[in-house]
């Protein structure tokens, strides 16, 4: 799919589902546009297909956490099975469908279609270890459901987190989900709290989590608490929890206590009355999470337009610039040095051959010899500058490969090499990148705005 492709159909699903989102399609457009001029994307690629314009929250965590028996109970029907051991080996995408009864397509269904977030992931997976890209099948899955509760949003379910056995495929499928998702629930089982059997899990799971730059959409989720507090050590569950986190780096947040209402045979009342008000409580504020999801969406997707132009301006192309530059004082110091060599060989044409009076009494052969030495210069020119970009791409490749392509694209036989030390360089880029930022802005102004006149609308009348 193109990126012209890809906004045309965003902004048809956007014009039923949220109009207001339409004019980021565009600014997006704008940062594409800019980004392939400089070569920071590759001409097929899309800062659209790096943000998820679908509400999506991913439930991760360890075997037996009690992750299915959450969905289904969040979803009001049985989609996904349920026990003590492994159940799902894969990742399953829950979506809106239009038949009741539960639809179970493969893998390839997802890396096919450019509406979920595992779009081309087998390009990734391949990436990982060669030849997995064509059993996608094994990874993924997609279900399809008529819910209220999965309209406008779609959920993840990943399999067990089994760190002794994750091989590094799942661990690059995780990160993908993290990075893709709007919101991310990490569930624990609580009747293995400490941190001895929880530190594989909590250095591949929360140890990452903790590191994103979008922390705050991960909430931990202690489930299963029935089971564990029956002698009335509430506290001391939770506190043990808590500190596991906080070996991790997790010191406060968004950390939460459930249970299963319906599975627990609770016999101490006053203990039961503890545990409901708690779960209820927590339970509650989850379900809030994932209810607002559209809205965090949304802000989060202006938002990045804000913060892709910041980083255009302040950080991918002051860099690039500089490499430019780099670059063009190398091949000065060439052409310098080539310059020097023709002079010489003038210097001792003239010593052995009396090179410019032969040039002043054949005019013709003066002719020839400038020809001669402005297809030298030039063709030495050339191949130097090329070869010392192509230098200069094979040490940035390592370390910054979307900086290394740019190099190559900027340096291209046609591109004047002084253009970087101009004071005007990427001027009018500049000025269109900050025009974005106020637009993005002011388009949250404009989502603020909706959503309290949504509010007002819905509030009870006095």
């Amino acid at each position: 799919m193109t990126p012209s492709e890809r906004y045309a159909q965003l902004k048809k699903h956007l014009s039923e589902e949220n109009p207001i989102l339409i004019d980021a399609v565009d600014h997006y457009r704008t940062l594409d546009s800019i980004a392939h001029r400089y070569g920071l994307l590759d001409d097929e690629e899309s800062y659209t297909a790096h943000i998820s314009w679908w509400p999506l929250i991913s439930i991760l965590g360890t075997f037996s956490a009690g992750k299915s028996t959450f969905i289904n109970h969040y979803i009001g029907k049985t989609v996904q099975q349920s026990g003590n051991q492994a159940v799902d080996d894969k990742f399953t995408v829950i979506a809106y469908g239009e038949n009741d009864e539960v639809t179970t397509l493969p893998g390839m269904a997802l890396d096919a279609d450019p509406r979920f977030p595992f779009y081309n992931i087998s390009n990734e997976i391949e990436e990982v270890e060669k030849g997995e890209g064509e059993r996608v099948n094994l990874y993924l899955q997609l279900k399809t459901v008529r819910a209220d509760a999965l309209k406008g949003k779609i959920l993840i379910d990943s399999p067990g987190f089994d760190a002794d056995s994750q091989r590094d495929t799942i661990l690059r499928i995780t990160s993908h989900i993290i990075d893709m998702s709007d919101l991310v629930l990490i569930f624990f089982d609580a009747r293995h709290p400490e941190p001895g059997a929880m530190r594989d899990t909590l250095e591949h799971l929360v140890g990452t989590a903790v590191r994103h730059n979008d922390a705050d959409k991960i909430l931990y989720v202690l489930n299963q608490i029935d089971t564990t507090s029956k002698e009335d050590n509430l506290e001391d569950v939770i506190g043990s929890w808590q500190r596991a986190l906080a070996s991790q780096g997790l010191v406060a947040g968004n950390t939460f206590a459930i249970y299963n209402e319906s599975a627990a045979s609770i016999e101490n009342d006053s203990l039961k009355e503890r545990l409901e008000r708690k779960m209820k409580t927590d339970l509650a504020a989850i379900t809030h999470r994932m209810d607002k999801v559209s809205i965090e969406r949304a802000y989060r997707i202006l938002r990045q337009v804000e913060n892709l132009s910041k980083s255009l301006q302040n950080d991918r192309l002051p860099k690039l610039r500089e490499q430019l530059v780099r670059w063009s004082r190398q091949v000065l110091f060439a052409d310098t040095l080539l310059l020097a060599l023709l002079a010489a060989v003038v210097i001792v044409g003239e010593m052995q051959f009396d090179l410019m009076g032969t040039i002043t009494t054949s005019p013709l052969f003066g002719g020839l010899a400038a020809a001669a030495a402005t297809v030298v210069l030039g063709y030495g020119h050339f191949t130097l500058r090329g070869k010392l970009a192509a230098r200069l791409q094979r040490r940035l490749q390592n370390e910054d490969p979307e900086l290394a392509r740019a190099v190559g694209k900027m340096t291209k036989w046609w591109r004047p090499v002084w253009s970087a030390r101009s004071g005007n360089w990427a001027k009018t880029t500049y000025r269109t990148l900050e025009n974005l930022t106020d637009k993005s802005r002011r388009n949250i102004q404009k989502l603020n705005d909706t959503f309290l006149r949504r509010r007002e609308s819905d509030a009870p009348a006095d």
